[in-house]
């Protein structure tokens, strides 16, 4: 998928989803918006980043059994055999929805953020029944995980967080992120700093995978795995050397 979730250039107004996960996705997303969020600022996102970061490594391990060459990405024949090991069975069309749900750099290859988002969109799509029956090789992938001697602790309270980050800058409750509600997020904390507006757009950059000018939730995750540190890891591990 490459991350792209809507029609490039075109406005909010009249944007239709391209897939039915992404219409799903928003749906959530404005549901979950509906009932607020406890954040207060993005200073109070961001002094959460240490724990977040914390939290998801926890799942390194977990990630590093499915890469069995230990490349930093897991490919399609590794997936089948970490299957295998838990006892499940999926087809073959099934594990290429599975890659085609969490392969946003479409380089046919899951790298550890990428595994991280697959798994916080599972979960926020998990209370509608509708979402899980037409994704549920996802659920039936994060539940399977969940049941194992793998396991996943404190995950739900860490993706929590994460939703109510999202909700936080999502100010219209649309299920989408847009340039003037990031600088307005910005704003709020940064009050009278002339610099307010420029770290708005990097961060809305960084956020904006597909340059259409808005932000889903999916764009929004991979690019707080970045934030938080989790491609910094990735980068160490490849070159042996701190990445500052």
């Amino acid at each position: 998928m490459g991350g792209a979730q809507g029609k490039k250039g075109s406005p909010k107004k009249g944007w239709v989803p391209e897939t039915k996960l992404e219409a799903k996705m928003v749906e959530a997303m404005q549901r979950r918006a509906s009932e607020g969020s406890t954040m207060k600022s993005f200073n109070s996102i961001i002094l959460k980043f240490p724990k977040i970061d914390e939290s998801l490594r926890k799942y390194k391990a977990i990630f590093e059994q499915f890469d069995e060459d230990k490349n930093g990405a897991i490919d399609k024949e590794e997936l089948k055999h970490c299957f295998a090991k838990l006892e499940i069975s999926f087809t073959e069309e099934e594990i290429n929805d599975l890659f085609e749900a969490c392969d946003i750099n479409d380089d046919m290859g899951m790298k550890f953020n990428e595994f991280i988002v697959l798994l916080c969109l599972v979960y926020l799509l998990k209370e509608d029944p509708t979402a899980l029956h037409a994704y549920d090789v996802m659920w039936k992938f994060y539940v399977t995980l969940e049941k194992s001697r793998m396991g996943m602790p404190n995950l739900e309270a860490t993706f929590e967080t994460l939703v109510d980050a999202f909700v936080f800058l999502d100010k219209n409750k649309d299920g989408h992120v847009s340039k003037n509600e990031m600088i307005q997020a910005i704003n709020e904390t940064t009050t009278g700093e002339r610099s307010s507006g420029r770290i708005a757009m990097k961060r809305f950059e960084e956020m904006d995978w597909d340059k259409n000018g808005m932000v889903n939730f999916k764009e929004f995750l991979f690019a707080f795995t970045h934030w938080v540190g989790i491609d910094d890891a990735e980068d160490d591990d490849e070159e042996g050397e701190a990445t500052v």
